[in-house]
């Protein structure tokens, strides 16, 4: 049982080789189809929660560790308790590919799922369900989930505009599990796992050449800036003046330009106070700059309302009227605290840590024409919550402050992300970071500008709004979750008519 354990771990650990930036995404078929395989050779439940365990904790040990950066270089957290911290909360990251391995050992054990073809079909709904359990309990932390993988050039990317990430993670893990399952000693019946493979494959290339969404309106001249200022001098008091100074910077110098955008972006808290502890005239500064050059200002910064409620905020200043963005979807332990947690934040310095969720229905911005949904850092991650503004919505605009976790692989991580939402919804997706990675992202998920990582610095470049919507924007997870479900019942129904005929 022991090297079943060690080969898991260092499956789990290679599957991070996957994602962005490395992005080799058939590895990850490779990954899921060793674990499949090594459930297949054990009885006993407690065996499949542990290999499921080890597979989980090796690709979130390696694929999250950059969660260290902001709880020891920033957050000044002693390096021992910022490792345990990090251990143990892959450790229970790991626990929903646990409980998939030890369903999937459990059914098996019972007499489900014991032919190839149903036994593959368990593993990919029954992964499907846990990578869906794991992006809504507590709030949720879906980062990694496998269909993140599968960006363009994949095959599977097909299948992100009908049943999104999670389904595609469930399509994937049903592949790999053909793959692991397979006897590869008789090469006579290897054609049905490769006639499924290529079938499932060749359905993700033809869904690829569908287009969803339709563009609408005239094209829009943006700007993403990249302020790319240090997370540990952002918040020096003795710096805020030059925080000021090189935001109101950039905003001049793009809207002076010969051919100024219709809409400039600064990222999230671009600046680091409550928008009415800010100099008096900044503002006003700032939307005089846009509205002499006939366009809009849109940055981040904190918000306080009349009842004292602190909210990580966007603001638009300009042409338009001002509007506001209010973050709904915030981080645990780093932007509010949770019930009995309160002792996190004696071990760790993080500012303004006690914030105000916002409304779950806040209309887009109306900038130029467009319908412009904003999310703000972390909230991408969660496509059921970013088609709530569709179909009003005709572009997306996301802005981050990744700064926290230094030269890592959050910045492109994160990015791929953003790949997947732009495909599910089939907008675009307008990104402006601190310190990378500033993009735009097309409808079909392909990466059209982008800024190098830890330099100051805007992307200027035309954008089109899209209207319409994919299948998943109509239906979110429901179609993927449906068709688990499906899977496991009539599984479940097969195995009782066969008990039945005995």
């Amino acid at each position: 049982m022991r090297w079943r354990v060690g080969l898991a771990l260092l499956a789990g650990s290679a599957g991070v080789m996957a994602f962005e930036p490395i992005a080799w995404f058939p590895l990850m078929f490779l990954c899921l189809a060793v674990l499949a395989r090594l459930l297949r050779d054990v009885e006993r439940t407690r065996e499949g929660f542990w290999l499921g365990f080890a597979w989980g904790w090796g690709a979130f040990i390696a694929g999250v560790s950059w969660l260290y950066v902001a709880l020891n270089r920033y957050g000044g957290m002693p390096a021992p308790l910022a490792g345990l911290a990090i251990a143990l909360f892959c450790a229970y990251l790991a626990l929903y590919p646990a409980l998939v391995g030890a369903l999937f050992v459990r059914l098996r054990s019972l007499g489900l799922g014991r032919a190839p073809l149903a036994g593959s079909a368990l593993f990919g709904a029954s992964w499907l369900l846990g990578e869906w359990l794991r992006g809504v309990a507590f709030t949720g932390f879906p980062w990694l989930a496998v269909g993140y993988s599968q960006t363009v050039p994949s095959p599977l990317a097909g299948y992100l505009p009908v049943i999104g990430v999670y389904g595609v993670g469930g399509l994937l893990a049903f592949v790999a599990a053909w793959l692991g399952l397979a006897d590869w000693r008789r090469v006579r019946g290897l054609w049905r796992p490769a006639l499924i493979c290529v079938a499932v494959l060749g359905g993700g290339a033809l869904l690829s050449m569908r287009a969803w969404t339709t563009p609408v309106g005239e094209p829009v001249r943006i700007a993403l800036a990249q302020t790319n200022f240090e997370q540990g001098l952002k918040w020096d008091p003795e710096r805020f003046a030059d925080v000021l100074q090189v935001n109101l910077d950039l905003v001049r110098d793009a809207f002076l330009r010969p051919d100024p955008p219709a809409i400039l972006v600064l990222p999230e808290t671009t600046l680091p106070t409550l928008l009415d502890r800010l100099p008096e005239g900044y503002l006003e500064a700032l939307a005089r700059l846009a509205q002499e050059a006939g366009g809009d200002v849109v940055l981040g910064a904190f918000r306080r309302d009349d009842g004292g409620h602190i909210y990580n905020a966007a603001v638009s200043l300009g042409t338009a009227p001002v509007q506001h963005y209010a973050k709904q979807h915030l981080v645990p332990f780093g932007e509010y605290s949770p019930p009995l947690f309160g002792w996190f934040y004696q071990l760790a310095s993080i500012p303004m840590s006690d914030q105000t969720r916002g409304a779950p229905d806040q209309a887009p911005m109306v900038l130029d024409g467009q319908q412009v949904a904003l999310n703000i850092c972390y909230e991408d991650l969660f496509g059921a919550e970013i088609i709530r503004a569709l179909p009003q919505a005709t572009l997306l605009l996301n802005i981050s402050n990744l700064a926290w976790y230094g030269d890592s692989f959050a910045q492109p991580q994160h990015l791929q992300i953003a790949r997947v939402r732009a495909l599910e919804t089939g907008r675009p997706m307008l990104r402006s970071t601190n310190t990378g990675m500033t993009a735009l992202v097309m409808p079909d998920g392909s990466v059209t500008a982008v800024l190098p990582e830890f330099e100051r610095g805007v992307l200027h470049a035309s954008v089109q709004g899209y209207a319409g919507l994919t299948p998943y924007a109509r239906w979110g997870d429901r179609l993927a979750l449906a068709a688990a479900v499906f899977v496991l019942v009539l599984i479940g129904l097969r195995r009782a008519r066969r008990a039945g005929y005995r």
